[in-house]
């Protein structure tokens, strides 16, 4: 007999004859044998119409009776839920996060989960009931008795939490579409529905705004190694498959606080060549990797730092073995980026620097962790190491140092994060409970648009070891997570002071707190002006079959250049690319890049209303 988490969304809740339809699907899955905790949300616009009438009372609501209000919505759909098991004769018993023994921080609206106290629910469980379990919500602590509520997700997270705490043979998510997909269906018709995704390529999407799974729920399945199953409400589909490494042994105290970081990796055999002052205008990014790919050249980081003036600056790092080769792409295609035969001043330039290293922090939900990264560049700085490129994704945090600083940047890391070393990933095999996935894999599973994000640029930071820390431990003091961060490659003289520039990504509604938290620093150290622009979106694509295969990066940016969609920023990670296009091309972006990588398919998938 299986124990199995399964979770409810609003939309699946969202009316008696709904209700009764999960109830009978729950009815199926215990007379197959099983044990059966189900999770549920606040019934399809519940939480909305609270949040407004809130509002319609106070202009600024404390957080503290929000969390009162908002986990109001979740006892409706369980009480429903429970009386409709029941109406059909299958024994059941609602329970509040409360009563469940889910105990979070003491954040209101935005709490973690500690611990999850587990044995009223496997009593239930033991009795033959059915556990139906407000999803969003949890105490502070049995003494206290404070009610809490997780933040945006948080249903997600508490189903595959319970999954984690009670070892349940696997968690069941159920939503109003087939499974996860190779794109927003509403943004591109002919998505496809993938049977199976790792948990970093998940994590990757999660974070990139698909708005299945929310990246919290996929860091605690990663972490803890519950097998995630994504399924239709409506259907009897068999969903997708997200695939996580095989269970270790962790502590379920500070359940969604364990270590973010796993291991601090390296790579010394790297090389870097940048392309300074490249022209502003689409399909450079194209013709430079494009010819690259045709060497067969593989690539690991890309930075395209933000413009000034009309120029932009592209550096990557490919293996020592064919850094001449790359530099001769580059020389080669430097002149015909050039208004003038020979090179000048504002003219597009090649740098090269094979005395670096890569080093990096990996593990899972790095960006959804304000301060881990800062706590990088902090530990880097007290070492007196600057960072020379940056790179970050959901599952790791990278940096080029000079290659005489690695060793020292390594014990520092491991020091800090209280983590081994481990050698640059280069088996591409993921074990799992059940299977093993090997190569050949699509080089990118599927694509992502974020509307929802700013750019903030700060000019002429000082170029020295600890400017970037005290950037983002300034914002991560105020719970400000940080997406893409682009440090400029084009180093300028001011004052008798080398200075670059620093470009970074935020959510929408962080941008003006992010401004003004770090103008006091910038104006101390007598930098340029901060710019903030909303008017940007994030296109990515993500694989784990990325790495080793040359001529993605080309691909992507060859089909943006074809629509002449320009490319403002790239961040490139070992399985995703990004690129910063403007907001009112992103849709197009999306829709171009996903046909570019084959995804579309003939299957129309339909989202219910």
């Amino acid at each position: 007999m299986a124990l199995i988490v399964q979770k409810y969304g609003g939309t699946s809740v969202g009316s008696v004859e709904r209700i009764k339809a999960v109830a009978q699907r729950v009815i199926d899955t215990s007379k197959a044998g099983n044990s059966v905790v189900v999770v549920v949300s606040a019934m399809g616009k519940t939480t909305d119409g609270l949040v407004k009438l809130a509002n319609e009372i106070s202009t600024n609501p404390s957080r503290r009776e929000m969390d009162m209000l908002l986990s109001t919505g979740e006892q409706v759909s369980i009480a429903l839920l429970s009386m409709a098991l029941q109406e059909m004769g299958q024994s059941a018993i609602s329970l509040t996060g409360a009563q469940v023994g889910i105990v979070t921080e003491a954040h209101h609206t935005r709490a973690r989960i500690l611990r999850i106290e587990t044995e009223r629910l496997s009593r239930h469980l033991e009795e033959g009931k059915v556990v139906v379990v407000a999803g969003f919500q949890g105490i502070t602590s049995v003494a206290e008795l404070e009610i809490t509520t997780l933040g945006r997700g948080g249903s997600d997270t508490s189903a595959v939490a319970l999954a984690a705490a009670l070892r349940a043979d696997f968690c069941e998510i159920y939503t109003d579409v087939p499974g996860i997909l190779t794109a927003d269906p509403r943004l591109v018709p002919d998505a496809q529905l993938m049977t199976e995704i790792t948990s970093d390529e998940m994590l990757e999407l999660a974070s990139l705004g698909a708005k299945v799974l929310h990246p919290r729920a996929v860091e605690i399945a990663r972490n803890y190694g519950v097998p995630l199953i994504v399924r239709s409400s409506w259907t009897d589909e068999p969903g997708t498959k997200v695939v996580s490494p095989a269970y270790q042994a962790r502590s379920l105290e500070g359940l969604e606080l364990v270590k973010a970081v796993d291991a601090v990796e390296f790579d010394t055999d790297q090389a870097k060549v940048g392309l300074l002052r490249v022209p502003d205008r689409p399909g450079v990014a194209a013709r430079l990797f494009g010819e690259i790919a045709h060497q067969d050249l593989d690539v690991d980081l890309i930075i395209q730092s933000i413009h000034e003036g009309n120029s932009n600056d592209i550096a990557f790092t490919v293996s020592k073995n064919v850094v001449k080769k790359a530099e001769a792409v580059a020389a080669a295609i430097a002149p015909v980026l050039r208004s003038h035969p020979s090179p000048a001043p504002d003219e597009a330039e090649v740098m090269v620097d094979d005395q670096i290293a890569k080093v990096s922090i990996a593990g899972a939900g790095m960006i959804g962790r304000p301060g881990i990264a800062a706590e990088m560049f902090a530990t880097l700085a007290e070492a007196e190491i600057n960072i020379l490129m940056i790179s970050t994704s959901e599952v790791k945090v990278s940096c080029v140092v000079e290659a005489g600083q690695c060793d020292r940047a390594i014990s520092a890391l491991c020091k800090t994060f209280d983590v081994n070393t481990s050698p640059a990933w280069i088996n591409r095999k993921v074990v799992t409970q059940e299977n093993t996935i090997e190569h050949p894999l699509p080089p990118v599973r599927g694509v992502a648009l974020d509307l929802n994000q700013a750019r903030i640029a700060i000019r002429h930071i000082p170029d020295r070891p600890g400017m970037a820390a005290r950037l983002f431990k300034q914002l991560a003091s105020k719970n400000i997570s940080v997406d893409m961060i682009i440090q400029s490659q084009r180093c300028r003289i001011i004052d008798g002071l080398p200075r670059r520039d620093i470009a970074f990504t935020v959510a929408q509604g962080d941008a003006e707190t992010a401004k003004a938290t770090l103008q006091e620093v910038v104006t101390e150290w007598g930098c340029g002006e901060i710019v903030v622009d909303y008017a940007i979106a994030k296109v990515s694509a993500v694989g784990t079959g990325m790495e080793g295969q040359p001529g993605v990066a080309a691909q992507m940016f060859e089909a943006l250049a074809k629509n002449q969609i320009n490319i403002q920023m790239i961040a490139t990670s070992e399985i995703k690319l990004s690129c910063v296009v403007a907001q009112d091309q992103g849709a197009i972006a999306l829709q171009t890049i996903h046909n570019a990588f084959g995804l579309a398919g003939n299957q129309k998938i339909q989202v219910p209303a």
